[in-house]
């Protein structure tokens, strides 16, 4: 998956939202099937979202649909409904096992086939927001389709219901379960993972002291749920010019010392050597994918 700092949810029976969404910044829009709808409108929201996804543009941003539950009797309709060129994926709920990746991939691929689109094309990001999903995590991160992971750590919602912590604004209750996704994913392969969501709409000090402190752990990005989080969270997911700066000497003082035959130099203060250097190219690499992220 692309580095998508900013995914922000728009609830998928108000279209007209879409162009506020878009006007944001955000790098991804999650069209939103499940909690934020309520029952009398799922249907509705069903065909608005998959009418928003085939005019919305191609390219422009990311483009994911937060489908409803297994246990639920709109899942299938969801999936079928929404399957177009110019998803790029689907979030999924209240994901238990990895049986529950393999149960969606399948609706997946029938309506690929049923849309005479490419298989793989449209990729599955799991929500871990149950004890049952961040214990199975390993297998999750695994399964068909998987692009990314959603940890979840949102106050007074399903995962701390569910695993019973009292949330701080600060997280430590949730350390080891963001920490332990984190882990899983790149064990998986899985380089991109987000992180939701900060519920206070008007504390954006809050969530950047929030945003920044899940961007030290390893996550790139974060799931939203207002545009005015959008900028704050776009700035603290981004390797900053000064930080990048830095990583360019330290690659080019290295070098330059192998260059004469050396292991290891010191670089501003600093013993480095090539593990350091290659933790620098990595991370170059990936400021310049999310530059052209920034740029869509």
């Amino acid at each position: 998956m692309k580095p998508y700092r900013s995914m922000l949810f728009v609830p998928g029976h108000k279209p007209p939202w879409v162009a506020k969404a878009l006007r944001s910044g955000a790098h991804a829009l999650i069209l939103d099937l499940e909690d934020a709808v309520p029952e009398s409108a799922k249907d509705r929201a069903r065909e608005a979202v998959s009418d928003v996804i085939r005019h919305l543009g191609w390219g422009r941003v990311g483009v994911f649909v937060r489908v409803n539950a297994l246990d639920t009797e709109h899942f299938a309709k969801d999936v079928a409904a929404v399957v177009h060129p110019g998803l790029t994926g689907l979030l999924l709920p209240k994901v238990d096992g990895r049986d529950d990746v393999v149960a969606y991939d399948a609706l997946v691929t029938a309506a690929e086939i049923e849309r005479g689109m490419p298989r793989g094309g449209v990729g599955l990001v799991p929500c871990l927001e149950t004890a049952r999903s961040i214990s199975a995590v390993d297998a999750i991160a695994t399964g068909p389709r998987v692009t990314s992971l959603m940890a979840a750590a949102a106050r007074d919602a399903d995962v701390s219901r569910d695993v019973g912590f009292r949330w701080t604004p600060t997280g430590e209750e949730t350390l080891y379960l963001r920490s332990r996704i984190v882990l899983a994913a790149r064990a998986a392969g899985l380089r991109h993972i987000v992180l939701g969501l900060w519920q206070d709409v008007d504390d954006l000090a809050g969530l950047r002291a929030f945003a920044r402190s899940n961007s030290g752990l390893g996550f790139g990005g974060q799931v939203l749920i207002h545009p005015s989080h959008v900028e704050v969270v776009n700035e603290e997911y981004a390797i900053g010019d000064a930080e990048r700066d830095r990583l360019r000497r330290l690659v080019e003082t290295y070098e330059h010392a192998a260059g004469s035959g050396q292991g290891a130099v010191r670089f501003e203060g600093d013993h480095i050597d090539l593990a350091h250097v290659r933790h620098a190219r990595d991370l170059l690499a990936a400021s310049h994918v999310d530059e052209e992220v920034e740029a869509l």
